[in-house]
């Protein structure tokens, strides 16, 4: 079974350096309460723990 993240953009960008916000796209997300799913894998689990302040994430075994 391959596993995959639902991430969801819960707190706001405004304010932030540019590059978590450029993570932060490069997930996916584009609005607030956004929910997107990502392969579990180090790439993505990296980009996460760097905006892991801004972001809600669920692990789902499909």
């Amino acid at each position: 079974m391959a596993k995959k993240l639902e991430i969801t953009l819960k707190r706001s960008l405004i304010g932030r350096p540019e590059d978590q916000r450029t993570t932060v796209r490069t997930l996916g997300l584009r609005k607030m309460h956004q929910t997107v799913m990502q392969p579990d894998n180090e790439a993505i689990r990296g980009m996460v723990k760097k905006v892991s302040h801004l972001v809600e994430v669920k692990e789902i075994s499909e």
